[in-house]
């Protein structure tokens, strides 16, 4: 491979500026711009000089062993200062040696793929990881990019493997003196892995909120707080307030954190029956939105019932109690009761996410869900007996190509781009 170079860090200034260099010729370039490099995996201090000898910074430099780095291959990095001026002549210096070019985006980590290093679920999991606003998305991807589904889906492309070689060799040795019925283990290993997958699809969608975020919508009549509520709780002014009813009339979104939970807050036009035609549209909207969102939060006046149904996981609050007097009113005025809904709030996202499992994006569930059909057409065709082995096997088979290519193994090439496009340059 070519050794590639790039800037590590965010560009602009900083503190301090890392610059990353990964490759056969890393250890050469390394020493070209600071001399005799330090032992591997020990950081310490050296003189960064150009190619005329002039100092260019003062870095703290690390070296990484081929098999012992990030990428697999040998790396080098220098901790610069964070100035601009630095940071150009570094990258000028390493762009001006014979073998080396600038990174495309998500090249380290592509090559962390591509020599065994990182899984393709470690690399997604590593987006994740960065992408990451919450604490439990940081959690969430932290436990994959530690391995935890790979090692899942490779105890299962090993239990399934097994199975098809009892069946194939079954079949290659029909005609010798050996056992030919091996039914019960091979319905075993599968339906193990059958139910471990079943598991893991159950809470995909639980995972896939917390990766994603969840959506809580504000709705009720008009003029009973849902706007003031949605600023507060936003601690800014995201939506016009006013005591004449109808002020919202599109839905208006603010992310926030709300206890490790990326939420998107949600804010409704006012639910009531209407023939104002642009009035209409808002209601319209806030309807279709409100059906999509995990939770809903009905604002009510203290003598009316919600516009809604309510369902299970909704929450009912008496709105512009701004001096109290309701049990389960709330303020956006005064903040009465904000805590309160906020620990409600909370109690639900809990709820809603306690049989999250490892999986958590739409790959992952064909993926799981095709091994799925494989294997129960692989159990229902078993009971046919040796006659119908070799079909079974390749039921098996293709469950276990399936787990390969969510690890990356294979058939992967298509996805690869669209996934490392949205990494940076200098990972």
């Amino acid at each position: 491979m070519d050794t590639i170079f790039a800037l590590a860090t965010a560009p602009g200034k900083a503190g301090v500026s890392v610059i990353r260099i990964s490759g056969p010729a890393a250890e050469a370039a390394g020493r070209a711009l600071c001399g005799e490099l330090p032992k591997p995996r020990i950081a310490s201090l050296r003189k960064l000089r150009n190619h005329d000898g002039a100092l260019i910074d003062e870095a703290l430099v690390l070296f990484f062993e081929a098999g012992r780095s990030f990428t697999g291959e040998a790396v080098v990095e220098f901790q610069v200062h964070g100035s601009q001026a630095v940071i150009a002549a570094v990258l000028h210096c390493l762009s001006s040696i014979e073998g080396l070019r600038h990174a495309d985006a998500g090249e380290f980590t592509r090559r962390a793929l591509e020599n065994g290093v990182l899984d393709l679920t470690q690399v997604e999991a590593l987006s994740d990881l960065i992408e990451a606003e919450t604490e439990a998305q940081r959690k969430q991807a932290t436990d994959v990019l530690s391995g935890a589904l790979g090692a899942l889906v490779g105890n299962w492309r090993r239990d399934v493997i097994r199975a098809a070689s009892l069946l194939e060799a079954t079949i290659d040795f029909s005609d010798e003196d050996v056992p030919v019925d091996v039914s019960d283990e091979v319905r075993d290993l599968i339906s193990g892995v059958r139910d471990q997958i079943d598991r893991q699809l159950s809470g995909l969608d639980a995972a896939e909120r917390v990766r994603s975020g969840f959506e809580v919508a504000i709705v009720g009549s008009p003029n009973v707080g849902k706007s003031t509520l949605l600023n507060y709780l936003a601690g800014r002014d995201a939506a016009i307030t006013s005591e004449v009813a109808g002020t919202t009339r599109d839905v208006i979104e603010v992310r926030m954190d709300i206890s490790g939970y990326a939420v998107t807050l949600i804010d409704t036009a006012g639910l009531r029956e209407t023939e104002d035609v642009v009035e209409l549209i808002g209601v319209d909207r806030a309807k279709a939105r409100a059906d999509l969102a995990d939770v809903r939060v009905h604002l009510i006046d203290a003598d009316e019932t919600p516009y809604l149904d309510v369902r299970s996981t909704d929450i009912v609050l008496v709105g512009k109690c701004d001096e109290g007097g309701y049990v389960g009113g709330i303020s956006g005025k005064t903040g009465l009761g904000t805590a309160e809904f906020l620990d409600r709030l909370t109690g639900i996202l809990h709820g809603l996410t306690a049989g999250a499992g490892v999986a958590s994006r739409v790959r992952h569930r064909i993926v799981l869900e095709n091994g799925i059909s494989n294997l129960n057409q692989a159990l229902q065709l078993l009971a046919g007996g040796p006659e119908v082995y070799d079909i079974v096997s390749e039921e098996i088979r293709t469950a276990a190509r399936g787990m390969s290519a969510l690890l990356g193994y294979v058939d992967v090439e298509h996805l690869l781009d669209e996934i490392f496009s949205s990494f940076c340059v200098g990972k």
